[in-house]
C-alpha cells in the first residue's frame, strides 16, 4: 500500500510539474508575441517592458535579452540629451552582454554586442574607450558572420564599421593613433559589399540604405547612391527610427539631384 502510495504521489508530482513548465512555455510565448505586436505598432517602450517581464521568468532568454538591446538602443536614438542617450545605450549594450554570457553561439548575441558597442561610440569622450568599442564592433560582428553568414544586421553593421574607419577625419585618426595605437583600417568597398549584401537579405531596413549611400556617394559614385535614396523614401515606415532615417535620406536625395 505505501508503495502504491508512493508511485501515486510521485505521479502526481511529475503530472504537476510537466503542467507547470507547460504553462510557464505558453506564458513566455504570449508576452513574446505580445512584445513584438507592440514593435509592429511602432511602441518599443511597450515592447521593452513586455521583454522585461519575460526576463523576470527566465533571465536567460536570449531572444529577450537581444530586443531589449535593441529597443533601448532605439529609445536611446531619439533622446536629446545626451545623458540620457547615453543612459539608454549603456543599459543596451548590458543586456547584449547578459545574452552574449547567457549563450555565446548564438549569432544574436555576437551581433547584439556589437551594434551595443557601436552606440556607445557615439556617447564615449574618451579616445583610449572609443577605440575598444570600436575594435569590439568589428569582432563581434565578425564572430556572428561567422556563425551566420547570412545574419542581414551582422552585414550591416560590419559594412558601417568599414565605412566609418574610411571616413575617419585626419585629426580623428591622429588623435586615437598617439592613445592607443591606432585603429583597423576600413575601405569603401568592403562597406559597399556588406550592405549590398544585408540590402539583399533585409530589403526593408531603411538604415541600410541611407548609409549604404552614403558609402557610395564618399566612393564617388553618385548614380548608385541617387538609386538607393529613391528606393529608401518608397519603403514602408516599419519603426519610429525609419521616420527620422527616411527623412535625412530624403535630405540627401534632393542634395544630390
Amino acid at each position: 500500500m505505501k508503495c502504491n502510495g508512493m508511485i501515486q504521489y510521485l505521479s502526481a508530482f511529475f503530472i504537476s510539474t510537466l503542467l507547470c513548465t507547460v504553462i510557464y512555455g505558453q506564458d513566455i510565448n504570449v508576452l513574446l508575441k505580445e512584445a513584438d505586436n507592440f514593435e509592429k505598432q511602432q511602441k518599443e517602450a511597450e515592447a521593452l517592458e513586455k521583454y522585461k517581464l519575460v526576463l523576470l521568468s527566465d533571465p536567460v532568454n536570449s531572444k529577450a535579452l537581444v530586443k531589449a538591446a535593441e529597443m533601448n538602443v532605439s529609445l536611446g536614438n531619439r533622446q536629446t540629451d545626451k545623458n540620457s542617450k547615453r543612459l539608454y545605450y549603456e543599459t543596451a549594450l548590458s543586456f547584449a552582454n547578459r545574452a552574449y554570457q547567457a549563450d555565446s553561439t548564438q549569432a544574436d548575441a555576437s551581433y547584439a554586442m556589437a551594434m551595443t558597442s557601436g552606440k556607445m561610440t557615439d556617447v564615449e569622450n574618451e579616445n583610449k574607450k572609443i577605440v575598444a568599442y570600436v575594435k569590439d564592433v568589428k569582432r563581434y560582428t565578425e564572430k556572428a558572420l561567422a556563425l551566420k553568414p547570412d545574419h542581414a544586421k551582422a552585414n550591416y553593421t560590419l559594412g558601417k564599421w568599414h565605412y566609418e574607419m574610411a571616413t575617419l577625419s585626419g585629426i580623428r585618426k591622429a588623435a586615437v593613433k598617439l592613445f592607443y595605437g591606432g585603429l583597423p583600417e576600413g575601405t569603401l568597398e568592403d562597406a559597399i559589399r556588406y550592405m549590398e549584401k544585408c540590402k539583399t537579405l533585409e530589403p526593408y531596413f531603411a538604415s541600410n540604405y541611407l548609409d549604404l549611400a552614403k558609402a557610395y556617394k564618399e566612393n564617388r559614385q553618385p548614380a548608385q547612391a541617387i538609386d538607393v535614396l529613391n528606393r529608401l523614401v518608397k519603403l514602408p515606415t516599419r519603426t519610429t527610427d525609419d521616420i527620422g532615417v527616411k527623412a535625412e535620406g530624403a535630405k540627401l536625395l534632393q542634395s544630390m539631384q
